[in-house]
């Protein structure tokens, strides 16, 4: 059958991931330089890393929540350095800003277009990009967030969200995505049919961030229900939908 809506993964599906976080981290320590220069200078780049990780420890209940787990992050480095904590959230501000500034790949406008004559899209996320500043807002139904529904992909309960936000049934909604377990795993053991957009330029990566390799494709194959797609960009994609 054709799906009649789709939900859409953001980060290294739409945009390269690496480079919008690199820019990112760039505007914090700015920040930071002219507001919390102690901060900076105590912390750098490996020190808030390690922050970082010592807060998701910390926060096993904020696993779903990058932006909290951010946002304490940057108010420990603070307190540590002997800076005003209500620092924080002006520092965090100026982290998001940069964050929604992303790079698409080539395809994803004129993608965008012929998907969303397909049906409505929803953006599903384990990330803290927003549709309206990232330009997304004119093709886009609405969003559903790992922060938002409490849990992230694979967890069946973030699909069921966007199932129902959309109104459909998961028979009748494919998701898109470029982790193998997040996305594709995810979507199938809830009832979605599946694109997975692997993309040459992109190295192959699980959803905790490391590389990952072949035992993602051996991972857990689809289940037999459903579409199954494995496309080289968005446009396949497109074309697939345009055929049926």
């Amino acid at each position: 059958m054709r799906p009649r809506a789709f939900t859409l993964d953001l980060d290294d599906t739409l945009w390269p991931i690496e480079p919008t976080l690199r820019r990112a981290e760039a505007a914090l320590r700015g920040w930071l330089a002219e507001h919390a220069p102690a901060t900076l200078a105590g912390c750098g780049d490996a020190g808030m890393l390690r922050l970082r990780a010592q807060v998701a420890l910390d926060h096993p209940e904020l696993a779903h929540d990058l932006s909290t787990l951010r946002l304490i992050t940057i108010h420990r480095a603070l307190v540590a350095a002997g800076d005003d904590p209500a620092l924080a959230e002006p520092a965090f501000e100026a982290f998001m800003a940069a964050r929604q500034q992303v790079t698409w790949f080539d395809d994803v406008r004129p993608a965008l277009d012929r998907l969303a004559a397909h049906g409505p899209l929803l953006a599903v996320s384990n990330g803290n990009a927003e549709l309206a500043p990232t330009g997304l807002a004119p093709w886009f139904a609405g969003s559903v967030s790992a922060r938002s529904t409490g849990v992230a992909k694979p967890d069946a309960r973030i699909f069921a969200a966007a199932c129902a936000q959309l109104g459909c049934r998961p028979d009748e909604v494919m998701h898109i995505g470029d982790d193998w377990r997040a996305d594709i795993h995810g979507a199938r053991e809830a009832g979605l049919h599946s694109a997975w957009v692997r993309r040459a330029e992109l190295p192959l990566r699980d959803d905790s961030g490391g590389l990952g390799g072949q035992h993602r494709l051996l991972a857990a194959p689809p289940p037999p229900a459903g579409h199954h797609l494995e496309v080289p960009h968005l446009l396949a994609l497109a074309d697939w939908l345009d055929a049926l």
